[in-house]
């Protein structure tokens, strides 16, 4: 209504929240304190904590706080959600301990390197665009060498999921006729979801390819596969 740009609004909101003193409480709203039965009747939160260790004496000792909170909805008939049971469980600590994930494929970040040749740095990332008529997308990834900026290889397709890239990463090295060669390229992406697979990241390890991730929000570190698309959607 005020022709006022998005990003000018939330600049200035953030330099608002900057001058605040230190002392405000720029936390969101104040936590109520209680909850409501289905009945319209408020509970206190120190009465859930009671019941939720109840709970936990009992048949729920082995349960976290995503089942907690179905046993609260059922047997007190609160209207509660399960962020709010995180938090009173946190509080009281009894949240049972997060299981720790093995990593099968540890990621390596992008490092600057000095190329010198074809076959040593590849990039690749995905390009999505609309089909006119069809109320659809599609998807183009490619894999362009950053020395001779050719584009070895491509998908195009409806789709875009971790086989497509393992079979072009495999025509890739058909076509440069590397499957012998010792020196392997290092393979450059971002982490969408094709590139953390362990589908890929297996077959690069059968072929003993080298993949690097960017770091978040640095598609800079991937410039040569995105100017490429760029290009290609202007032209």
């Amino acid at each position: 209504m005020l022709e006022v740009e998005r990003s000018t609004y939330y600049a200035h909101v953030n330099r608002e929240q900057q001058a605040r003193p230190a002392t405000a409480n720029s936390s969101g709203r104040p936590v109520p304190g209680l909850s409501y039965r289905q009945d319209g009747k408020t509970i206190s939160d120190e009465q859930i904590c009671e019941w939720v260790m109840e709970l936990l004496a009992g048949e729920g000792a082995s349960y976290g706080y995503r089942k907690l909170t179905v046993l609260l909805k059922r047997r007190y008939m609160l209207r509660i959600n399960k962020k709010k049971v995180y938090r009173l469980c946190k509080r009281m600590d009894v949240l049972r301990p997060q299981r720790q994930l093995t990593i099968k494929y540890p990621k390596r970040m992008a490092s600057n390197r000095v190329i010198t040749g074809s076959n040593q740095l590849w990039e690749t990332d995905i390009k999505y665009g609309w089909i006119h008529g069809e109320q659809r997308f599609f998807f183009l990834m490619s894999i362009i060498d950053v020395f001779d900026r050719a584009i070895i290889t491509y998908h195009l397709g409806l789709t875009c999921e971790a086989r497509h890239l393992v079979q072009i990463t495999q025509e890739a090295l058909m076509k440069r006729q590397l499957f012998d060669k010792t020196d392997k390229p290092v393979i450059r992406s971002d982490n969408g979801p094709p590139f953390i697979s362990h589908r890929f990241e297996e077959v690069c390890e059968r072929f003993k390819l080298t993949h690097e991730r960017i770091p978040p929000k640095t598609p800079n570190k991937n410039a040569h596969i995105e100017s490429f698309h760029s290009i290609l959607e202007a032209e």
